[in-house]
């Protein structure tokens, strides 16, 4: 295919998702944010919404690249990295044949070629080809190593013929010269043009909050339901910083600055026919209703970087969430035998502290695993009011 223009849109990495448009798309502002701080985006370049190329920009200035075919199968995927000359080199480049539209369907290739490139220009091109049964295309993330039975060729070639520069935003142009192994080929000039993404209302914003703590009748994706209150008792701070964390996992909690004391801890259940969830939590500091929501970030963590209705949150790898002071610690043993077996038949369970020590409040995170926001109820003079992580058990609407 020869072609004078190119479709550009921007989205959340999706290399490992079959496909060819972004299934999580965002503006190009937020990309060109993430750029400037180095985080995550990718690109799209399409001719008449037919992919040509997907762009991955990783941290440390890192990039991948997968490569469509005429028939817009992903055929070829290419990793570049910084070299010492301050430009990419392909440091590992991966193409794949397939037998047929079953074949590719079912990610079974015939062959792999694998190639890869030293600084130095030290080349090694290792082709596989599939047994009796077929095999995964997922992509080798390390150079291949060790004794191998399948053909391996090396040679020695000019490391430029592997460099390309590293671009700018929007200067995708620089990647047009690897289009050529998909059997793509630029024209003399070749023009640009975004693709508009609706900037929607931004990230996730805390809507109906209330809605999750006030008893009654209320309609959930499943059907019918009954918001019920659990009180889970008093949350004892002592540093003035409250800790949100999964109590498996206390390395890395979200903190926010509170007031010392005895705090009210309620769980919000969401029981319909097949029986009751954690559909959210709330420690209460003050009886003052929220005047406004915000969610409780990390230095480090901007909103002007996230697509529409993402958020930062806390996450979940143990089915348990926790309100703590943040100088809480608990032992393996501790999470064993008081947290986790107990939790096996209670929707909450406090974990005590030694005489005057903070406590730990765990409680079933929804519906389990995951990454759930995390908002924080002011009152009109900015003071934190209360705490509530949401499991996102019922849909957003109701008031701010």
């Amino acid at each position: 295919m020869i072609f004078d223009s190119l479709e550009v849109s921007y989205g959340e990495l999706w290399g490992p998702v079959r496909g060819m448009t972004h299934p999580e798309p965002v503006s190009r502002a937020v990309a060109v944010r993430r750029h400037a701080v180095g985080k995550d985006y990718a690109v799209l370049l399409s001719v008449r919404e037919r992919p040509l190329a997907l762009l991955e920009s990783w941290p440390r200035r890192m990039w991948r690249v997968y490569l469509f075919d005429d028939r817009s199968w992903r055929m070829r995927m290419i990793d570049l990295k910084p070299h010492s000359t301050g430009m990419l080199l392909a440091r590992w480049n991966t193409r794949w044949e397939f037998s047929d539209e079953q074949a590719y369907a079912s990610k079974k290739w015939a062959v792999q070629e694998t190639t890869t490139v030293s600084d130095d220009g030290q080349v090694e091109v290792k082709t596989e080809f599939a047994g009796p049964r077929g095999a995964s295309t997922q992509p080798p993330q390390a150079p291949p190593a060790g004794p191998s039975s399948v053909p391996v060729r090396r040679f020695s070639a000019p490391v430029e013929s592997f460099l390309c520069p590293v671009p700018e935003f929007g200067d995708w142009q620089v990647f047009l010269p690897l289009l050529a192994q998909a059997g793509h080929e630029p024209a003399t000039t070749v023009v640009l043009s975004d693709v508009p993404v609706a900037e929607g209302s931004g990230p996730l914003r805390a809507t109906g909050i209330e809605r999750l703590f006030r008893p009654g009748a209320c309609d959930a994706p499943e059907g019918p339901a009954v918001v019920e209150h659990v009180d889970a008792g008093l949350l004892r701070i002592t540093s003035g910083q409250l800790a949100v964390s999964d109590p498996g996992w206390l390395g890395d909690p979200r903190t926010v600055a509170v007031p010392p004391g005895e705090f009210p801890v309620t769980l919000s259940l969401l029981r319909t026919t097949r029986g009751a969830t954690v559909a959210a939590a709330r420690v209460t500091f003050l009886d003052t209703p929220p005047h406004e929501w915000d969610m409780l970030l990390r230095p480090d963590e901007d909103l002007g970087l996230l697509g529409e209705g993402q958020f930062y949150g806390v996450g979940v790898d143990t089915g348990t969430a926790a309100f703590l002071d943040a100088t809480r610690t608990v032992s393996e043993d501790q999470l064993d035998e008081d947290v986790f077996i107990p939790l096996d038949g209670r929707f909450t369970v406090e974990l005590p502290g030694t005489g005057p020590e903070p406590n730990l409040i765990a409680f079933r995170a929804g519906q389990g695993d995951g990454s759930y926001p995390v908002w924080l109820g002011r009152t009109e003079d900015g003071q934190v009011g209360c705490v509530v992580v949401d499991f996102q058990l019922l849909p957003a609407g109701g008031e701010e």
